[in-house]
C-alpha cells in the first residue's frame, strides 16, 4: 500500500515536472514571438518616419521662401541687397536693389511643346516665336525673360507648365531714371559699379550695412533739369550743365549735365557728347574770371572799389594778338567796380596787371580754380599746364586762354561770397560736425564784391538783368567765351551765368552752362523791371540773353523751395520784402 502510495507521488512528481517544463517552453516561444514582431514594428516606423521626413524636405525645398495664398506669393525670407541703397538728402530713394526672377525653360519637361509656345503668345504678344520653337527643339535650358516681376512670375507660374521655372535674383533699379545719371553712375552685370557714385563708393555700397545719402534735392533737380530740357529746343545747344550749391557748406543740392541717359538700360555710352559737363567739361568761361581778377587785387590791397582807370583805350595788343572790348560803348575812364559791372575786358587787363603773373596764379590756385580737385566721383577734368607770361595774364584776366570745370567754377564764387571760408563741394550727406572754418581770402572780399554782383543783375549798365526775381536778391556774373579746338578759336561758344543769392547774405549759388548755343527768332523776352515790356528774337548769342534767361526763369521755380526748406532766408528776404 504504502508502495503504491510512494509510485504514485513519484508519478505525481514526474508528472507535475514535465506539465512544468511544458509550460516552460510555451512561453519561450511566445516570448520569441513578440521579439520579433516588435523588430517588425521598430523596422516599420523607421521606416515611416524616413518616408515622412524626406516628404517633408521635398515639399519644404518646392515651397521654399513663398507661401501660396488667394492666388499671390508672399515672400517667407526677410530681403537683403547685396547693394545698399541710394537716397537723396530728404530720403527719396535714388538708386536700390529690389528681388526679381529670371524666367527660365527646361525643354525636356514640356510635353506639348506647340501648345506651350501658343501660351507664350498669348502671354507676350511681341515675342519671337520662331526663337523660341528653335531654342525648345536643342532641349537646352534657356532664359525666356530676365528680371521679371514677382506679378509677372505669378502670371507665368499660373500657365502650369512643369518645364517654366523661376530663378530668384536681385537687380539695381534707379526709380528717376535719367535724373542722376551723371551723378549716380552706372553698374555692371556683375554688380560692380563703374561710374559716378556707384564706381566711387562702391565698396561701400557693397560691404556697408548704411545706405548712402546724397546732398541732392530730387524736386530740385527736376525742376532744374526741366528748364535745361526746355531751353535746349529753344537756343538749340549740344548740352547744357547746371549746379546748384551751398556756398557755406558746399553741398551740391542739384548737378545736371544733358544730354543724359536712363540708368535702369544699362547701355554702354561712348558717345563725347555724354560726358558729365558739370565736373568733366574743361572750358574757357569767359567773363565770369573777371570776378576773380577784381577780388584777387582787393584782396591784396592793390585797389579800391573806387579806384578810377582812366584813357582805357578800345583796343591794345599782345604777341601781336588785338584784345579789345566787346562792346564800343562802354566809357574809356571807370573804377574798378565799374568795370566788373559793364564787364570791361581793357580794364580787366589792367587790374590784372597791378596783380602780377605770380600772384594772379597763387590766387587762383587757392580758391580751387586752377587747382586739381577732390571730388565724392571720378569724372572731373585734370586741368592742364599753363605757362604763364604778360600775355596769359592779359588774356586769363577777361577769362581766355584758361580753362577751368564748371564745377571749379561754383567753388571758386562761394569762396567769394562766402567771406573768404574755404569750401569743399560735395555729394555725399555729413553728420553736422561743427567745424572750424578756414578762411583764405580777407573778409572784406566778399563784403565788397556782393554788392557789385548784384549791380550786375539789378542796373541797367549790368549784363545780367534777366536774372533780376522779384524777393530773392540775386546777384551773378556772364560769361562768353568762344569755343578752341586745338588752340584755334571757332564761332561756336560756351556761355555761362554765376548767380550768387541773397547776395546780402549769400547762401546759395547757381550756375548755368550752354555749349554752343544759337540765337532764337522766335523766343520771347519778358523784362522784369516793371515796364511789360517784351522782346522777340535773341538779338546777342551772349549769355546775357541765354544762361542768364534760363537762370532766372529756374530761381522763379526753386526759390519757394529753398525759402520753404530754409527759414531763416523766407523771413529775412521774402516776408521782410513785403512789409
Amino acid at each position: 500500500m504504502i508502495k503504491k502510495i510512494i509510485d504514485k507521488k513519484q508519478n505525481q512528481r514526474s508528472f507535475y515536472f514535465d506539465d512544468y517544463n511544458h509550460h516552460f517552453d510555451n512561453s519561450a516561444k511566445k516570448y520569441r514571438l513578440n521579439i520579433n514582431d516588435d523588430r517588425v514594428y521598430l523596422l516599420f516606423f523607421i521606416f515611416f518616419s524616413l518616408i515622412l521626413i524626406f516628404s517633408i524636405k521635398i515639399l519644404s525645398t518646392s515651397l521654399q521662401g513663398v507661401n501660396i495664398k488667394n492666388n499671390q506669393v508672399y515672400q517667407n525670407q526677410v530681403f537683403k541687397p547685396i547693394r545698399q541703397d541710394i537716397f537723396d538728402r530728404n530720403g527719396e530713394p535714388i538708386a536700390k536693389n529690389i528681388e526679381v526672377f529670371h524666367a527660365a525653360i527646361k525643354p525636356n519637361l514640356i510635353n506639348d511643346k506647340k501648345k506651350f509656345v501658343l501660351k507664350l503668345k498669348l502671354f507676350y504678344p511681341d515675342i519671337d516665336i520662331e526663337v523660341i520653337r528653335e531654342k525648345l527643339e536643342k532641349n537646352k535650358y534657356f532664359y525666356l525673360k530676365r528680371n521679371i516681376t514677382e506679378e509677372e512670375r505669378i502670371k507665368l507660374w499660373s500657365l502650369g507648365e512643369k518645364g517654366l521655372l523661376f530663378e530668384k535674383t536681385q537687380t539695381r533699379i534707379y526709380p528717376h531714371r535719367n535724373l542722376f545719371s551723371h551723378v549716380v553712375g552706372q553698374i555692371d552685370m556683375d554688380n560692380n559699379g563703374i561710374s559716378g557714385i556707384e564706381k566711387s563708393f562702391d565698396k561701400e555700397l557693397k560691404l556697408g550695412t548704411k545706405p548712402i545719402t546724397m546732398t541732392l534735392n530730387t524736386n530740385l533737380q527736376f525742376l532744374i533739369r526741366e528748364e535745361l530740357i526746355k531751353f535746349q529746343k529753344v537756343f538749340k545747344n549740344i548740352g547744357s550743365a547746371s549746379i546748384l550749391m551751398d556756398v557755406n557748406n558746399g553741398e551740391i543740392l542739384s548737378m545736371v549735365s544733358l544730354p543724359d541717359f536712363d540708368l535702369n538700360k544699362r547701355e554702354k555710352i561712348n558717345d563725347i557728347n555724354y560726358i558729365n559737363r558739370a565736373s568733366k567739361g574743361l572750358y574757357e568761361l569767359g567773363s565770369v574770371f573777371k570776378t576773380f581778377t577784381l577780388a584777387g587785387a582787393l584782396n591784396e590791397g592793390l585797389i579800391k572799389t573806387n579806384t578810377e582807370f582812366k584813357n582805357l583805350p578800345k583796343k591794345i595788343s599782345c604777341a601781336g594778338r588785338s584784345i579789345g572790348e566787346y562792346d564800343d560803348k562802354i566809357p574809356s575812364s571807370l573804377t574798378a567796380e565799374q568795370i566788373l559791372i559793364r564787364s570791361g575786358n581793357i580794364g580787366s587787363v589792367r587790374i590784372a596787371q597791378k596783380i602780377g603773373e605770380k600772384k594772379m596764379r597763387v590766387f587762383l590756385k587757392n580758391i580751387g580754380v586752377l587747382s586739381n580737385i577732390e571730388f565724392d566721383i571720378e569724372e572731373v577734368a585734370e586741368q592742364k599746364p599753363i605757362r604763364w607770361g604778360k600775355c596769359k595774364l592779359a588774356t586769363a584776366s577777361f577769362g581766355h586762354g584758361i580753362s577751368t570745370t564748371l564745377l571749379q567754377l561754383g567753388k571758386g564764387y562761394s569762396i567769394i561770397s562766402n567771406g573768404g571760408f574755404y569750401v569743399k563741394p560735395t555729394l555725399i550727406k555729413k553728420e553736422i560736425e561743427e567745424r572750424k572754418k578756414i578762411r583764405i581770402l580777407n573778409k572784406e572780399v566778399s563784403k565788397k564784391i556782393n554788392p557789385i554782383l548784384r549791380k550786375i543783375v539789378s542796373t541797367k549798365e549790368g549784363t545780367a538783368n534777366f536774372a533780376n526775381i522779384d524777393g530773392f536778391e540775386v546777384g551773378g556774373k556772364t560769361g562768353t567765351a568762344q569755343k578752341s579746338f586745338d588752340g584755334i578759336y571757332s564761332k561756336n561758344k560756351i556761355n555761362t551765368f554765376v548767380a550768387v543769392f541773397p547776395t546780402s547774405k549769400p547762401k546759395y549759388i547757381l550756375l548755368v552752362l550752354l555749349d554752343e548755343p544759337k540765337p532764337s527768332k522766335d523766343y520771347i523776352y519778358h523784362y522784369r523791371d516793371g515796364s511789360g515790356w517784351k522782346y522777340k528774337g535773341t538779338p546777342y548769342n551772349t549769355a546775357g540773353w541765354t544762361s542768364v534767361e534760363i537762370a532766372g526763369k529756374i530761381i522763379e521755380k526753386i526759390g519757394p523751395i529753398l525759402a520753404i526748406n530754409r527759414n531763416d532766408f523766407y523771413d529775412n528776404h521774402v516776408v521782410k520784402k513785403s512789409n
